[in-house]
């Protein structure tokens, strides 16, 4: 009898700390992103692209170009085609493409004149071109109007998104010379320089205030809130600059974020705008098959942390309930170069 009590005293124990050990709480899973944008800019289809798999392994709900799908840089319409074509014929992206929504943006480089604007001479033709690699079909209203602006809204169970594709080519004012070696340009800051142009800006005035989305990303292909480096930017036309913000702030519309690529390096940069509710932020992503290797540093008053100049691409995760956006530049085989946070 006391070697059976001696058993049932140790079971006894044995299953008082099993109910403790159920009791303790299991470590929180990282709570799955309701909606996942992936962007980059910046890729020559003859050049190795390392991103392709992993790009697909986020299983983004969209990718978005932003500008410099390839390097083009002529006037002949028929070559555009070709290198379009090109990047057609890449085993990982045309798996991307087959599985995931793509839109986005042209900048210098596939549109065909290297820092090139509304002079451009085959702009029109080079629009079609564009159109037709992205799979705009003959009979959309894209195909009668200048430019290749649009917008895409994606609606899910637990909220909606909006991207706004912006054209900062198509009807771009002269950018002016610096008599400064190391910067290339200078603001222009005559009356009527624009970068949209007016149609373009009526249209983002109403796709702005419109908008019902929970988020609403505005790819430019050109950054809009590091405007000190002398390259392209907005910051080449203040005016735009400001005309953009005081629109963004008196559409009232939600969880604004601006994308953007052009530079051969990735970086945040976020600005305070008065009368936003919420901090503004200009997440660049750029390249994806090559870098700006020998960056050696530049004026951003705006930059949160630092600059990435190893090649990249853009993640961005979407929380609806917590209004967060998660923002990652990510780098081969899913590594976190730098990230961001911002609330809205």
């Amino acid at each position: 009898m006391k070697h059976i009590s001696v058993l049932l005293v140790l079971m006894v124990l044995f299953m008082g700390c099993k109910r403790k050990e159920e009791k303790q709480p299991l470590e929180k899973e990282k709570e799955r992103p309701d909606f996942v944008v992936a962007f980059g800019s910046c890729n020559m289809p003859q050049e190795p692209n390392p991103f392709w798999d992993d790009v697909v392994a986020e299983n983004p709900d969209v990718w978005i170009w932003g500008g410099d799908i390839v390097y083009a840089d002529t006037d002949d319409v028929d070559r555009i085609r070709t290198i379009y074509a090109m990047q057609d014929t890449v085993q990982g992206y045309a798996r991307l493409k087959a599985e995931v929504p793509i839109i986005g943006t042209w900048d210098d480089h596939d549109f065909g004149l290297n820092d090139g604007g509304y002079g451009f001479a085959v702009k029109k033709e080079s629009q079609q071109v564009f159109l037709d690699f992205m799979g705009v079909p003959s009979d959309s209203e894209r195909r009668n109007r200048e430019g290749v602006y649009a917008s895409h809204e994606f609606e899910m169970p637990e909220g909606k998104v909006k991207i706004i594709v912006l054209d900062t080519r198509y009807f771009r004012s002269d950018l002016i010379k610096d008599e400064d070696p190391k910067r290339r340009y200078k603001p222009n800051t005559e009356e009527g320089a624009t970068i949209l142009g007016d149609a373009q800006w009526d249209w983002l005035k109403g796709e702005l205030a419109n908008s019902d989305a929970d988020f609403n990303l505005i790819m430019s292909s050109i950054q809009v809130l590091s405007g000190e480096h002398g390259f392209e930017t907005w910051g080449n036309f203040p005016h735009e600059v400001q005309k953009l913000e005081t629109m963004i702030v008196e559409s009232g519309a939600k969880g604004v974020i601006i994308l953007s690529g052009d530079r051969h390096i990735s970086e945040f940069s976020r600005a305070t705008i008065t009368g936003l509710s919420y901090p503004l932020v200009d997440f660049t992503s750029s390249g994806l098959t090559h870098s700006y290797a020998s960056f050696s540093g530049e004026p951003n008053s705006h930059r949160v942390g630092e600059v990435v100049s190893d090649k990249s691409y853009g993640i961005i995760n979407l929380y609806f309930k917590d209004k967060e956006a998660e923002m990652k530049i990510m780098g081969d085989n899913g590594a976190v170069l730098q990230e961001l946070k911002q609330t809205y």
